[in-house]
């Protein structure tokens, strides 16, 4: 992975060449960027590479950038909350741009990477082409995200001692990826910002918002659609908060809507 600094945090992400059209050889500029920001407790590998993102999008003619999170994969841990602020996240995806000198990019954050998505885009607006936010509905705005019981659960003595079944799920990914469990507890505890309705609407860039229909953690994406000046909804058919990320149709719905937005 590569790395680079903002404010003293190490941060790594990877940068991906677009697949070559027809004439085109490998890594030849086409002048789109995606840029990809992971949900909670994942990384850039098991949000966007597994589930096949990096694959789709680069075969779209798309640039990839993925970032790992403060406090995730292989990025800085990190052990105050307060470090953990959305906002200070959205930051560090701006600084990565700047980083690379690319001026505006189209977004995509899925669970906790949608608030963040958010946020930059409401803090960094010129940086957002379009915004696609996966597993995040009606809770930007009316709810803070994942319960704090997560916290507890990923500080517990073992996995074997967590009783609450979202905890038990959370610290088991958790532990599956290799996760700095102490950092996660501290970002989950940091993270919890919401925008006002009048914040989601002043954010221009055109927006899908994607939500599995057996998502009971994301909440009502037609509703937060609707906040946005050019938002649309999608809903992810039969897929639960997990599975949606890596849904063929979620990734087709979101490549098309860039595709039928590009500048």
């Amino acid at each position: 992975m590569l790395k680079f600094d903002h404010n003293g945090i190490s941060l790594a992400y990877i940068d991906v060449p677009p697949a070559p059209a027809d004439g085109q050889e490998q890594g030849q500029e086409q002048g789109r960027v995606a840029l990809l920001i992971h949900g909670f407790a994942s990384n850039h590998s098991v949000n966007w590479i597994g589930p096949q993102w990096i694959k789709s999008l680069a075969g779209a003619g798309y640039r990839v950038i993925a970032i790992d999170n403060r406090g995730h994969g292989k990025s800085d841990k990190l052990y105050d909350p307060a470090q953990y602020h959305t906002g200070l996240m959205a930051d560090d995806a701006a600084a990565l741009l700047d980083h690379l000198e690319i001026p505006s990019a189209y977004v995509i954050g899925y669970s906790m990477g949608a608030r963040i998505s958010a946020f930059l885009a409401l803090r960094h607006p010129e940086k957002v082409a379009a915004l696609a936010m996966g597993g995040l509905g009606i809770h930007l705005v009316e709810g803070v995200g994942l319960p704090m019981g997560i916290a507890y659960a990923l500080e517990a003595d073992s996995l074997a001692s967590v009783t609450d079944p979202m905890g038990k799920m959370f610290r088991a990914f958790a532990e599956q990826t290799g996760s700095d469990l102490r950092a996660l507890a501290a970002c989950i505890r940091g993270s919890r910002q919401t925008l006002e309705s009048s914040e989601v609407g002043r954010i221009t860039a055109p927006t899908i918002v994607c939500v599995g229909t057996n998502d009971p953690i994301a909440g009502d994406p037609h509703k937060l659609a609707a906040m946005f000046p050019h938002g649309v909804a999608f809903d992810i058919v039969g897929r639960d908060h997990g599975l949606a990320v890596g849904d063929k149709t979620h990734r087709e719905a979101v490549v098309n809507y860039f595709n039928s937005v590009i500048k």
